[in-house]
């Protein structure tokens, strides 16, 4: 006999008491999973049936019914052919498996394929494929009345046929009682619940971690939400979209097509973001665009909430969630490059990423332990996906209007992404439309800080566009300003902030200190790579191909100074591989006349340098060598200048360059008048 038995706590029975028959019992959910390759939201549909109660011995009978209708229903994939032989034996059979539908332009004819069943000729009704068009979009889960008619006339014979068949989701719902049943619920209950639903035990959370769990409903509740979360594996991270949610897509890793996801132009069929309500790439470290028109429209649409293909603008609702692994810690990439570093190449772009509205920190949520599952009554997963799908007809983004006023350094795309956090929260938490002051402002602050996660990161590829990240909030009745740090953001990075008109400009005051990679020694920063703050070049003046002194060497040199100098200063280090081999400037020195050693490349730096970048630019950058047994390292500590620094060219000419990431970058001339305007206020 199954162990049914439960210590109901106070929540369980005002859920029951309030959702008599759409909540269920998560530890059953996850003992008949056991052995049941079906989504969660198939199993809990099939127990909100018939396990709908607190009492052991209804339970201990529904539980028989559930594995009873898996057990005849639910095939697995190695029984196919059991199956297929019991359907030709009876005439008749009802499985539940789940159905994909395409149309086989060759013989004007639609077959369905049965997943598990293994069957991709099957026999459909075309009024139901056109009665639940998702079919033809990834296919459903159903409940299928399958016939056996081998006809004679057939050459190859193709017998099996739906008859009917019924997807698995709620049949009908009610969201005013939904919404009148909330307010029975005080704030942090009804937050406890909503973590039960999702298989959570809130007492393991504190309420930060709730508000992360809860953060991937956003999505699901908020139309157009873009979402993404990057952290360790077995956080969980596609659960919800895969199991527990019948109006979601997950797509892991794969090429992905601007057929599959807009519109198919020969067959005119609207793709996987006008079918659905969420659209998540999983695995998205390995998504693979079938070409740069995919990366082109998403972008449009993420903004717009619409496509076009052909004449037509097609408007959609679908959200849009990136989840996947990241590669390393993320301290070290904050450090070394950026928190998108594990993106595809093609999304890299901060035209694209700047679309996001949230960036959930996937580091912060633990790895899921038996400690971290519930065992107590959460809503029916499908009931409650119904709920979130209902209240995305609601808005609540001028909620925080009445209260709080969002600080200059917002633009209008963070702005909306912010209000946008916060109405999906409130639609989850507070679908009864009532919240307290202090409860809207832990939603808000909350919204900014995962937006400024954003912008940092976007600062990083592109500072001269997006250099303005100190993020905050004013009380209009008291006028006093808050601003919202993001965790893992160095302590030196927010030096800029500062208050008053210095906040507004986004100075970074950094650029009168030392540069933090000055703080380390030689051997760490090569051990540690190229980073934003850290630059290797093999020679200073010799091309390794030629082997002779080269000009255009000499440039890179003052280039990747210049570059530092501009930003917020680094370390160059001359006689190291990209690699991070100690080659040496041994070869140099042979270039340099009479003083072949470190005086003389010291003399020729200091003399480059002076006339490249002018004689004011020395000042802000310390030369010093490390003789070590594979060759001789030059190291050069470089602070971010007061102003900018030119590279002087002939004729006259003067370049921007800036160090952003792994590399030092060109400004062209709208952009070097951008960055000198943003950077120092000129």
């Amino acid at each position: 006999m199954t162990d049914t038995g439960l210590q109901l706590d106070q929540l369980d029975v005002l859920a029951n008491d309030a959702f008599a028959g759409r909540v269920v019992r998560k530890d059953l959910v996850r003992q008949v999973k056991v052995g049941a390759n079906v989504p969660v939201y198939v199993l809990e549909f099939l127990l909100g049936k018939y396990c709908a109660s607190d009492d052991p011995l209804s339970i201990e009978a529904g539980l028989t019914v559930v594995n009873q209708t898996l057990k005849d229903n639910f095939i697995r994939p190695d029984e196919s052919e059991l199956a297929k032989a019991r359907a030709k034996q009876t005439g008749e059979f009802r499985l539940i498996d789940k159905v994909d539908v395409r149309l086989l332009a060759s013989e004007d004819k639609f077959w369905a394929h049965l997943q598990n069943f293994n069957d991709r000729f099957i026999h459909i009704p075309e009024n139901l494929v056109y009665k639940y068009d998702r079919l033809l979009q990834g296919g459903a889960w159903c409940q299928i009345d399958l016939l056996y008619n081998a006809a004679d006339d057939e050459a190859q014979k193709r017998p099996f046929y739906i008859r009917g068949l019924k997807p698995i989701q709620v049949a009908a719902f009610d969201l005013e009682e939904f919404i009148d049943k909330r307010r029975g619920f005080s704030r942090d209950a009804w937050l406890d619940l909503v973590m039960r639903t999702i298989g959570l035990e809130p007492e393991q959370f504190d309420l930060r971690g709730k508000l992360l769990a809860v953060c991937r409903l956003i999505p699901m509740a908020e139309r157009n939400f873009n979402l993404i979360e990057l952290g360790p594996w077995g956080t969980g991270k596609s659960f919800v979209y895969r199991e527990s949610n019948p109006n979601a897509i997950l797509i892991s890793g794969g090429k992905v097509t601007v057929a599959q996801l807009f519109i198919n132009m020969s067959t005119g069929r609207v793709g996987l973001l006008g079918t659905w309500d969420i659209v998540a790439f999983d695995e998205v470290a390995g998504l693979q665009m079938s070409d740069s028109t995919v990366v082109n429209m998403l972008k449009d649409y993420m903004e717009s909430g619409s496509f076009a293909r052909g004449k037509e603008e097609v408007p959609a609702e679908a959200s849009v969630v990136l989840v996947g692994n990241t590669s390393r810690p993320h301290a070290e990439l904050v450090r070394e490059a950026h928190l998108f570093a594990d993106l595809p190449s093609s999304m890299i772009d901060p035209a694209f990423l700047d679309r996001l509205h949230y960036y959930l920190p996937g580091w912060e949520v633990p790895k899921l332990e038996t400690r971290l599952f519930t065992g107590h009554f959460g809503f029916v997963s499908d009931y409650f996906a119904e709920a979130l799908r209902q209240v995305r007809k609601q808005s609540f983004v001028r909620a925080i209007d009445a209260e709080f006023a969002l600080g200059p350094h917002l633009s209008a795309r963070d702005e909306k992404a912010v209000r946008k956090t916060v109405s999906g929260l409130l639609k989850i938490i507070h679908p009864h439309g009532e919240w307290t002051r202090a409860e809207l402002r832990e939603y808000l602050e909350f919204a900014l800080e995962g937006r400024r996660r954003v912008k940092e990161q976007l600062k990083k590829l592109a500072a001269h566009d997006y250099a303005k990240t100190a993020f905050s909030y004013i009380e209009r009745d008291t006028g006093h300003e808050s601003w919202i740090e993001v965790p893992e953001q160095p302590e030196d990075a927010d030096a800029g902030r500062g208050t008053g008109a210095e906040a507004a400009s986004g100075t970074d005051s950094a650029a009168q200190d030392e540069s933090a990679a000055a703080r380390e020694t030689t051997q760490q920063l090569i051990e540690q790579g190229e980073s934003k703050k850290v630059e290797f070049k093999q020679t200073g003046r010799v091309n390794l191909h030629t082997k002779q002194q080269d000009p255009v060497i000499e440039q890179m040199v003052v280039k990747a100074i210049a570059g530092f100098m501009n930003a917020s200063g680094g370390t160059l280090l001359i006689g190291v591989s990209d690699s991070g081999e100690v080659t040496g400037i041994e070869a140099d020195f042979k270039t340099l006349g009479q003083k072949q050693n470190t005086d003389g490349f010291a003399l020729w730096l200091n003399g480059i340098i002076d006339n490249l970048l002018g004689p004011t630019a020395a000042a802000n950058m310390t030369a010093g060598f490390d003789e070590r047994p594979s060759g001789t390292v030059c190291r050069i500590d470089v602070v971010a200048g007061s102003g900018p620094a030119f590279v002087r060219r002939k004729k006259g000419e003067a370049e921007l360059y800036v160090r952003l990431n792994n590399s030092t970058r060109l400004l062209n001339t709208a952009e070097a008048l951008d960055y000198v305007q943003n950077r120092w206020r000129i």
